[in-house]
């Protein structure tokens, strides 16, 4: 029992220990972007890595996500005679919970590890050293760049993943499954409001910081040569996914007590 309790405090306090290492780098980026220091050529550029070269990722993902999802709400619910409800039920689905989630997790995938990779190899060839020996501050160059740019990029790629896999569900569900379009799109439009919306590009905000400030200390944290910059990718996906599931959990509740369903 000794251990155990000693093995879940140590843990307890690992992930307190890192929680706030990234509360510290989020504190000291919001600093450097309230005083202006904002390199915004760096940020075009991060706008098209994060931004643009992720679209595609995305729209197959809301598309096949949102496709998949009617079909398989027409096959139950067809039994009820209720098949007019799969868009709308589609829609606040991918609005409120899988479209910021997926769309999240695949930028994870590729813009974390992506970060990671980078930074952690410019920490192990002692180019950020370099960059204080001359004066720059690492976050103001290498953080605050991504920060805003991911800011910017997560809500829209967030809109388009939701907005593909409306209409893909709409194609799957009057073209191919043959759904009255009159009482579909009545229930379409009627369930689903801006509220939806709201809750997508909130969520897709907060998903976007945790992407990026996990991604970035992990980069800076990298040690150990080659196999540190093996790790540090691994880790900023793997760390990052699992904080948006955890996260997703909790705003799910407070949005639900900020926009209350109608």
């Amino acid at each position: 029992m000794q251990n155990i309790l000693t093995k879940t405090g140590r843990t307890v306090l690992a992930i307190l220990a890192y929680i706030g290492e990234v509360a510290r780098l989020a504190m000291e980026s919001f600093l450097s972007i309230f005083s202006m220091r904002v390199r915004w050529r760096l940020v075009m550029r991060q706008i098209v890595e994060i931004g643009t070269r992720s679209q595609m990722v995305v729209i197959v993902t809301g598309a096949f996500t949102g496709a998949v999802f009617s079909a398989q709400l027409y096959f139950q619910l067809q039994r009820l005679g209720m098949a007019s409800t799969v868009g709308s039920v589609t829609a606040v689905a991918m609005f409120r919970e899988l479209g910021p989630a997926l769309a999240g997790l695949m930028v994870a995938g590729r813009v974390g590890a992506s970060i990671a990779a980078e930074i952690g190899t410019m920490k192990v060839t002692e180019q950020v050293d370099a960059l204080r020996s001359i004066g720059v501050h690492p976050v103001d160059y290498l953080v605050v760049p991504r920060v805003t740019a991911m800011m910017i990029s997560m809500p829209l790629l967030v809109a388009e993943c939701c907005a593909f896999s409306v209409l893909s569900a709409n194609y799957v569900a009057l073209n191919v499954l043959g759904i009255a379009e009159a009482g579909y799109m009545r229930n379409l439009i009627f369930y689903v409001g801006l509220f939806d919306i709201y809750k997508a590009l909130i969520k897709g905000f907060v998903f976007g910081l945790i992407i990026v400030f996990v991604a970035c200390r992990e980069g800076l944290r990298t040690e150990n040569g080659a196999a540190g910059v093996g790790r540090a990718p691994t880790e900023a996906v793997v760390i990052s996914s699992l904080a948006i599931l955890a996260v997703n959990f909790i705003l799910t509740f407070a949005l639900n007590i900020i926009f209350p369903a109608n």
